[in-house]
């Protein structure tokens, strides 16, 4: 196979380099630039080298061959803004025919063929996001995302979400959503694949879909788009201008899809500082955000819950290194079993340890940049809070290394609920492997679960949070009085996905001002009612 051939290709996990042009309207399009990409193992070997090999090729001062196979695993085109602009157009055009597609095609036949895709390309899905550096843990994790949410249940919950009919006075009421039209995306460095395929429920909507591929990791989006979201399209016969996806960097696409008259909403990944600012931009232009910004997880765990389960899942906070908006960030303790907790915790982190991301095993992944971490660590310890266990570099044979490329999972403990915020580490956001565990005060059962439940619904975030308790009482008031989030999880993994229920989405700085959950699908349509009578009876007005 010729590396300088742009032809669409079936990839092969076990091919080791991979080249993808621009997507326009179901056509891969050649450039005359290209976005490299290292191979991760080769990253965490030798960063000098292969980043080196990569300027020289993104630069065009040499062309990429099966001699760079040990460092360089393929290549992108880098797209144009009139490239874009022309997908844009194309997507304008395509919906108004997609919409009007029954959804017994848009819903059950398109997603039951993207379903049973996931589960034929399983193996390169997971190979794909493993030169995203993810785990394959992680990556398995993901997968069953995927499958989740196109299920048969989900699929028949959106489908009753997208038409809900009764009959009344002899007519037809019916409360339906309609697709927004042309919806753009621009995912997160961290997991572009993975949101990328978020889009194929707005697919599924009648919408039509443009993409970014982001410069850092471009590859999995493209192969995503060619053999997945694009494949299952084709089958059921969808006009080609629904899906098109372009690598490029993020401001110069941001800035065409705002002033484009054919996009009508944005779905925005990134921090909450930059996400807020980029509603506001959005309003202005009118066009709708739907923000997926940072988190700040909460998890209680009550004096009955079962401790083993719940520091299994309280470890989750440190997969990928805390690098996951939606893992556990910090944990709310009852006092009589917090030392318990802490004891098993502790004894679970040890079982850690840093890895290639695609070795079995290995959850944590490396933390390019470290000085946030530090400061937020000697913010926490400055004022009063014990260091448990971590807060150093490591290397990847996990021995102690300031210049390593990974972090120690770290604890810190924090006593007292009420003035915890003082503390960087509770208040915003951490994206490396620091979780804080807060003691809250002792006292009656109803004034601390009402403490806590207002703990909750005054974080500045608002993506996801659990519980772990038996006592039913409890669990029935934290659900009736938790209302800040898109999900709240009781006695479960703290990251899992569930059929019908939205993976992702939240409230406060995770959302923004109109911030819930994100179930894609219905969050890029809108509702309409709808009266139908036999045109027999003369009309009622009351």
């Amino acid at each position: 196979m010729s590396i300088e051939s742009i032809e669409k290709k079936t990839v092969d996990p076990t091919v080791r380099q991979h080249s993808f042009g621009s997507y326009l309207a179901g056509t891969e399009i050649s450039g005359s630039e290209w976005v490299h990409v290292p191979l991760p193992r080769a990253l965490m070997d030798d960063s000098f080298s292969s980043l080196s090999l990569k300027r020289r090729l993104d630069t065009g001062e040499i062309v990429m061959d099966e001699s760079h196979a040990n460092l360089i695993v393929g290549r992108v085109a880098l797209a144009d803004i009139a490239i874009v602009e022309r997908g844009l157009e194309a997507a304008h055009r395509a919906t108004k025919e997609w919409r009007a597609v029954p959804l017994g095609v848009r819903i059950d036949k398109f997603l039951t063929i993207l379903h049973e895709r996931f589960v034929q390309k399983s193996e390169e899905l997971e190979y794909f996001l493993g030169l995203e550096g993810h785990p394959r843990e992680l990556a398995r994790w993901e997968r069953t995302s995927m499958l989740l949410s196109t299920s048969p249940e989900s699929r028949a919950y959106f489908r009753d979400q997208m038409w809900h009919e009764i009959h009344h006075n002899d007519r037809r009421n019916i409360v339906r959503r309609l697709p927004d039209g042309v919806v753009t995306l621009n995912p997160p460095a961290n997991a572009p694949m993975a949101s990328v395929l978020l889009a194929g429920l707005s697919l599924a909507a009648g919408n039509a879909v443009v993409a970014r591929a982001p410069r850092s990791s471009p590859l999995g989006v493209m192969w995503a788009v060619n053999e997945l979201l694009g494949y299952a399209l084709a089958e059921v016969g969808a006009p080609a201008g629904c899906l098109s996806a372009f690598c490029g960097d993020p401001q110069p696409m941001l800035d065409a899809w705002l002033a484009s008259p054919y996009v009508n909403d944005i779905m925005y990944f990134g921090s909450s500082e930059n996400g807020l600012s980029f509603e506001r931009k959005c309003v202005e232009s009118q066009k709708k955000p739907i923000l997926e910004l940072a988190g700040n997880d909460i998890v209680v765990v009550w004096r009955d819950a079962n401790l083993d389960h719940a520091a299994t899942a309280l470890l989750e906070g440190f997969f990928g290194s805390g690098q996951l908006c939606m893992i556990p960030n910090q944990v709310v303790l009852h006092p009589d079993i917090a030392d318990a907790l802490i004891e098993k915790l502790v004894a679970k982190t040890a079982e850690l340890y840093p890895g290639y991301p695609d070795e079995d095993g290995v959850l944590l992944s490396p933390v390019l940049r470290h000085e946030k971490f530090y400061k937020f660590l000697e913010d926490a310890v400055g004022k009063g809070a014990e260091l448990i266990v971590g807060g150093h570099g490591i290397a990847l044979d996990g021995t102690r290394d300031s210049a390593g490329f990974f972090l120690e999972p770290t604890i810190i403990r924090i006593d007292g609920l009420a003035d915890s915020r003082r503390i960087d580490a509770v208040k915003y956001e951490t994206f490396f492997p620091l979780l804080p565990l807060v003691v809250i005060e002792r006292g009656d059962d109803d004034d601390l679960l009402a403490t806590i439940a207002e703990f909750i619904n005054t974080n500045l975030y608002g993506l996801r949070n659990s519980i772990w308790a038996k006592d039913q009482g409890v669990i029935d008031y934290l659900i009736a009085n938790i209302v800040n989030g898109g999900l709240l999880v009781v006695n479960a993994s703290h990251i899992a996905f569930g059929a019908t229920v939205p993976s992702h989405g939240g409230t406060g700085l995770t959302g923004g001002v109109s911030g819930e959950a994100n179930h894609p699908g219905l969050r890029t349509t809108h509702v309409q009612g709808l009266i139908v009578a036999d045109g027999d009876t003369p009309p009622i007005h009351r």
